[in-house]
């Protein structure tokens, strides 16, 4: 089986990678730039007109949309555990991951590049505002289901590398996570683990060959 995972520095494509990464598969990262537009490439939106990340490419099959890529890898590896062996547990880690993806990537998108969701002159502090408002409330509920808890089920599973991915952009956009003790706490941990120290070197090693060839 060869896979091949197209990946963005910086973007949630580094879920996938992470899970990927503890699942022991082997598969080839695709990287590509996103400030060259290498996303809206002819040779790339001929395989996904979304012109976005992540993608999955499986024995030349094509599958977009994180949760989605998520379950496929959960299922073909299934004793990384990267989903909740119980059923009820399962769709709640499916639902955790449509949330990451629906309720709190689009606000992180939103603080990114306010013109893209509304290009009013002046609007774009108040776009921020809000943005960050919806994002404290959903850390808020995030940092309730972690009460007590190391990760969002009894072990790693794959919604806790997409809610890393979460944090992580909100704090690259100043948005401090301590007073979401939970949350904070699930962050460090993650920061720890090797699957994810794997993705942050790699993800530097990238950027820092874009920045070579800019």
């Amino acid at each position: 089986m060869e896979i091949q995972l197209y990946y963005a520095p910086v973007t949630c494509a580094l879920a996938p990678y992470i899970t990927l990464t503890e699942a022991s598969a082997e598969f080839e990262v695709r990287a590509l730039n996103f400030r060259k537009q290498e996303n809206r490439a002819a040779d790339y939106m001929k395989i996904n007109p979304k012109h976005k990340v992540p993608l999955l490419v499986v024995d030349g099959q094509t599958l977009t949309e994180s949760t989605a890529i998520q379950i496929w890898i959960a299922r073909n590896f299934p004793e990384a555990g990267l989903l909740p062996a119980d059923a009820w547990d399962e769709v709640k880690a499916i639902s955790l991951m449509s949330w990451c993806s629906s309720g709190i990537h689009p606000y992180l998108s939103r603080i990114n590049s306010p013109p893209k969701v509304c290009d009013a002159r002046g609007a774009s502090d108040s776009v921020v505002r809000l943005a960050k408002g919806f994002l404290r409330e959903a850390l808020g509920i995030a940092d309730g289901m972690l009460a007590g808890r190391q990760t969002f089920f009894d072990h790693f599973t794959a919604p806790d590398a997409h809610f890393f991915w979460c944090c992580r952009r909100a704090t690259q956009f100043d948005l401090e996570l301590t007073e979401f003790a939970n949350c904070s706490a699930h962050f460090e941990r993650m920061l720890e683990r090797a699957s994810v120290q794997k993705l942050l070197a790699y993800e530097k090693q990238v950027l820092d060959a874009f920045a070579e060839a800019a």
